[in-house]
């Protein structure tokens, strides 16, 4: 079962998922105030404007950090993006491809994985979490 803790303000629950975050830290990097990772607990949606938040976590690389809007009626959380028709793949500096979009992952046995709207993909090969990035990348010397 996949972990996630769950961080809430008035408007909306942030969602992480620390065994898929490769700690790109685009999160700390676009709000600061909300995402420190010296505090615990590492997240305070109380310190920002939802919006800011959202559009922060839509920059998320890895998909480990989401947000449901707390006013729906239905107790399903929505991813914080739409998959667009078609996937777009961005191959980040010294670490993973970025997948965004309308697409299906299958393992060379075949095995489907779950879909996102985002998913990081290893590229330095050192990830034991593969065929997905785990953030090996920062300490195996890998450029690419």
């Amino acid at each position: 079962m996949e972990r996630v803790l769950k961080y809430k303000n008035e408007d909306i629950t942030v969602n992480w998922k620390p065994d898929v975050c490769i700690h790109a830290a685009e999160c700390v990097k676009g709000s600061p105030t909300v995402f420190d990772p010296e505090k615990k607990p590492w997240i305070n949606a109380a310190n920002e404007s939802s919006e800011k938040i959202m559009a922060t976590i839509d920059k998320c690389p890895s998909g480990a950090l989401s947000y449901s809007k707390n006013f729906q009626s239905d107790s399903s959380e929505n991813e914080s993006s739409e998959p667009r028709p078609g996937a777009e793949v961005k191959i980040l500096v010294n670490g993973p491809a970025v997948i965004s979009g309308s697409f299906v992952i299958f393992d060379s046995e075949g095995n489907e994985f779950p879909a996102k709207p985002r998913r990081s993909i290893c590229r330095c090969g050192g990830s034991s979490n593969k065929p997905f990035c785990d953030g090996s990348h920062k300490t195996n010397g890998f450029t690419g």
